[in-house]
């Protein structure tokens, strides 16, 4: 689809990339883009141990690992309980505990303290992303849901581009003041989740809950049930390859940059064209990609990542640096919808949250491997074999969505149409219609809309696991950054 450089050109597009999507999906939106326009935590917490209160750089990054670590285990932790309690009361739990151990690390004097609560704020704060994931399966159409990712995504980046901003002058006056900031927004943000979002956990426990089709109780899926799933691992190892990349951004290209003399300013231009390119072209770019195959998409996102990334090699100013920025960039705002679609299309309806929580993990385990391993491959070897690395990591990860994509069939049903449910009896419906067995809406009351369809495909050493089967196109983050 052509792209309009004309003003009406730009307003009808950004009107038909935001239309069609349901009211809970922009709480939603919402919850996202006030959380992270309080984020003060992940961007200064080094600045704030190091000068504000004089530790060392190890310790900072003993502490950043705290963090990150934390992350990881939240990841698999917030999907269980995502289909466990349901979305809703994993979404709230994540949002006040979050805004109370952020608030108590901004007074915590013993260092010890300030990596123990590192940790729990790192555990709290990254517990809500599966849950957020899989409501937005269940409430978005299954042919709009790779574009409601997108829009997710840019809320993620316009928010932590504006906060990021705010909070440098906000340090400047008090770095508590941050941590109270940040507590204070998270808090909104769970207001917001508690008021407006109601639970869209598909009931798979009663006939017909959780999917169209479906006759019975539908089996449980455990994380031993995600770990036995080979093309979905093989999927999250692939995302765990890209992320590597990608957290390059922040990890290998500021010290191969300050090691060929370029000030902290310069990188600071530079990383700023990332944040200011997905703002500005991540809607423009969806719209254009949005009816494009997934399996180019996301085979070209991996080559455009570890090329662009590789290109880094040959830099010698400010301007070429910026210009490898532009291309990886363009990487990042065309994989990261997609992927997350892939994610949800081999999900289980039943067990979004944890099918999601292992997906976010291999981003979470990524943040943790890429400044070791980045750090020993500058050291021993040299940016060049880092750069190398990077286009070596994305021909693989191209070559591996290749593969792992050519049997799958992204191509589903008719729409079908809609049943409400005896809990919804005397309410109007306000969830659509989708296409395939999968998606789950809702109604004045909650969720009470389910598709009816056909049998469901069942994976293979699963029996009874219904996948959703619908139709899967192209967008219509960083996740790194979610």
């Amino acid at each position: 689809m052509p792209l309009s450089l004309s003003p009406a050109g730009a307003g009808r597009a950004v009107r038909e990339s935001v239309a069609g999507l349901p009211r809970a999906f922009w709480w939603l939106w919402t919850s996202t883009l006030v959380n992270r326009l309080g984020a003060f935590v992940a961007t200064f917490m080094a600045l704030y141990l190091t000068v504000e209160r004089g530790y060392s750089a190890s310790y900072a990054g003993l502490v950043a690992s705290l963090y990150g670590l934390g992350g990881v285990v939240a990841s698999l932790a917030g999907g269980v309980l995502a289909d466990r309690l349901g979305r809703r009361p994993t979404m709230l739990v994540a949002q006040v505990a979050p805004a109370f151990a952020v608030a108590l690390l901004g007074l915590m004097q013993n260092p010890v303290a300030i990596a123990a609560v590192a940790f729990c704020v790192g555990v709290a704060s990254s517990a809500s992303r599966p849950a957020v994931q899989a409501m937005m399966a269940d409430i978005v159409r299954p042919e709009d849901r790779v574009r409601a990712f997108s829009l997710n995504y840019w809320a993620i980046n316009l928010g932590f581009a504006v906060s990021s901003a705010l909070a440098g002058f906000v340090a400047q006056y008090s770095y508590r003041a941050g941590f109270f900031g940040e507590a204070a927004m998270t808090l909104a943000c769970a207001v917001v989740v508690f008021v407006k979002l109601p639970e869209s956990k598909p009931d798979a426990g009663r006939p017909g809950g959780g999917d169209a089709g479906t006759v019975g109780a539908a089996p449980p899926v455990s994380l031993l049930t995600v770990v036995r799933d080979g093309r979905f691992m093989s999927v999250v190892g692939l995302s765990f390859v890209v992320a590597l990349i990608f957290q390059q951004s922040s990890v290998g290209l500021p010290v191969a940059m300050g090691e060929a003399g370029f000030s902290s300013a310069q990188f600071g231009i530079a990383a700023a064209a990332n944040g200011l390119l997905v703002v500005a072209l991540q809607i423009p770019v969806t719209r254009f990609i949005q009816h494009r195959d997934p399996r180019r998409l996301l085979v070209v996102s991996s080559l455009l990542a570890g090329y662009g990334f590789g290109l880094t090699m040959f830099a010698g100013s400010l301007g070429t640096y910026v210009l490898t920025v532009c291309v990886w960039t363009l990487a990042e705002i065309v994989n990261a919808p997609t992927q997350t679609g892939l994610v949800v299309r081999l999900s289980p309806v039943h067990g979004r949250g944890r099918y999601q929580g292992m997906y976010a993990m291999s981003w979470s385990v990524s943040a943790l491997v890429a400044p070791v391993l980045s750090g020993t491959v500058l050291d021993g070897l040299g940016a060049r074999w880092l750069w190398g690395g990077c286009a070596v990591l994305g021909t693989a990860a191209a070559l591996g969505y290749g593969l792992l994509t050519r049997g799958l069939s992204w191509e589903g049903g008719a729409p079908a149409p809609a049943v409400v449910s005896p809990s919804a009896s005397g309410s109007s419906a306000t969830g659509s219609t989708a296409t395939g067995p999968s998606a789950t809406g809702l109604s004045a009351t909650g969720p009470s809309v389910t598709a009816a369809a056909g049998p469901p495909e069942t994976a293979p050493g699963q029996p009874g696991c219904e996948r959703d089967t619908s139709v899967v196109r192209g967008p219509a983050s960083k996740v790194p950054r979610q």
